[in-house]
This record gives C-alpha cells, structure tokens and sequence, in this order.
C-alpha cells in the first residue's frame, strides 16, 4: 500500500504535543499519576489553537457540549474529588447547584480564559494535594454516604473522566476546525 494522502476535509494533526511521557514501568502511584496528567495535558492540546470565541460552541447537536463546558465541568471535578471529598476543604462547588446542575455546560457566561485558568488551578492544587498524601491507601470521606474514599480510587475515577471528556473533545475540536489527533 502506498502512502495516500488523508481525506482532504481533515486539518492536519495538531503539531505541538508536549504531553508527558507516559512511564513503561513504576510504581502504582507513579503510574496512577503520568496517566492522569497525560490526559490533563491531552485535553490541554485539544482545546489548543482556537480563536477563544469558538471554545463555547456546542458543536455537536443537540448535545450542549462545547470545550468551554467541558473546562468548567473538569474544573468543577478536580475540585470535588481532591479538594471537596479527598482533603475534606471547605469551598464552594463551581459552576453547580441543586437548583441549576447543568450549569457547567449550558450557562457559558463566564469569561473563557478564566474558566480555562480555574480549571489549570484546579489541576494544580489536585497535583499538591495527591503528593502530599503519604500513599495512596490515605482516605478521605464522601459527603454523599459518609463513606471513606482512597486516593488510588479517587485517581482512577479521574483517569476515566478525563479519558470519557478527551473522547468528547476528539468530537467536538473535529466539528469545530476538523482537527484530529490522539
């Protein structure tokens, strides 16, 4: 088979991939910790590149999805699990309430940069938080059931959320401008 070249309606692959690369072998928590700050910085590149204003469009109908959202919602993740339930902090939930929970994808009236900035806080005090605790059988409580949660549980269920919204953002950066990657 010749190299043929890839369907014109494609953008070319996104040429700056600065993500970390992820360790053949280590120890659970370094493991644990490379996957999830590669698909930290997989989302990072898949929101690259675009003009701010086209972040929030909701490209895939009649989903009220957009990148902007999905920046709000990680944001709004990363604080639950690390800071909320694992740390027992006592902050606000962003961009949630009983009375509007979808607030995070349909409510995009916030400024697209600062909710970018909010979620790259997030992360970073998620990373403090996860090396600070001694190991990753440390607990902390679910507000929910008063149950104890570990650290190792709390990273995996980050890893499947970024993993779910790095696959919504594959669709909705492909509507946007056709740019694909991996």
């Amino acid at each position: 088979m010749t190299g043929a070249p890839g369907p014109t309606h494609y953008a070319p692959r996104w040429n700056a991939d600065d993500r970390p690369v992820l360790p053949a072998v280590g120890s659970e928590r370094e493991t644990l910790s490379a996957v999830l700050e590669w698909h930290r910085a997989t989302f990072e590149l898949k929101c690259s590149g675009l003009p701010t204003e086209r972040l929030s469009e909701q490209a895939v109908p009649p989903s009220a999805l957009s990148l902007h959202g999905l920046a709000r919602h990680l944001a709004g993740v990363e604080r639950w699990w690390f800071r909320i339930q694992f740390a027992g902090e006592t902050v606000p939930m962003l961009y949630y309430s009983d009375e509007d929970p979808n607030q995070d994808f349909e409510r995009l009236d916030g400024d697209v940069d600062e909710d970018f900035g909010v979620w790259r806080s997030e992360c970073e005090r998620s990373r403090h938080i996860a090396a600070a605790a001694a190991s990753l059988d440390e607990t902390g409580i679910r507000k929910k059931t008063g149950e104890p949660i570990s650290l190792r549980r709390i990273m995996v269920d980050m890893i499947a959320e970024y993993a779910r919204h790095n696959g919504h953002a594959d669709l909705l950066r492909e509507r946007i401008d056709g740019a694909t990657g991996t």
